[in-house]
């Protein structure tokens, strides 16, 4: 720690970084999730159901996307490449992501607004949510 700053040279900022409130939020969530490891289960079980969902569908509809996840975390790459680092996302289709995005958020879908960042599923989602997500997916999906 000698080396950050106020002390030392680094400097190291974040929106919450040594926020008293923040830290206990995070402390009491850490606390319950040792206490409820079924938590980590269940999200896994949503990872799979959506980013499965979404595989199975682009193969369905025969589109050339790729879907690469772990567990509740996962991204939709408008490519036909294989993705496997910076340089294959790029390969992606911004543009088409962009209408995507548009798609998602107008039926209450909040994504991150860039191709290059993930899909984060909580504890909080529902197979409800899951579904819904898959069906509104489904109809961009259809039309691109």
């Amino acid at each position: 720690m000698e080396f950050v700053s106020p002390v030392g040279s680094v400097y190291q900022a974040g929106t919450l970084s040594g926020n008293p409130v923040a830290m206990a939020a995070g402390l009491a969530q850490l606390g319950y999730l040792n206490e409820h490891p079924e938590v980590y289960s269940r999200l896994e079980t949503l990872g799979e159901r959506l980013f499965e969902g979404i595989e199975r569908m682009l193969l369905e509809l025969g589109l050339p996307f790729r879907v690469n996840h772990v567990g509740s975390l996962g991204s939709l790459f408008f490519t036909a490449e294989p993705v496997r680092d910076y340089t294959s996302a790029k390969t992606a289709d911004t543009t088409l992501f962009k209408a995507y995005f548009r798609h998602m958020l107008e039926a209450g879908i909040y994504l991150a607004p860039s191709q290059f960042e993930a899909i984060f599923l909580s504890a909080a989602h529902t197979d409800e949510n899951i579904d819904f997500t898959l069906n509104v997916m489904q109809d961009f999906l259809k039309k691109a």
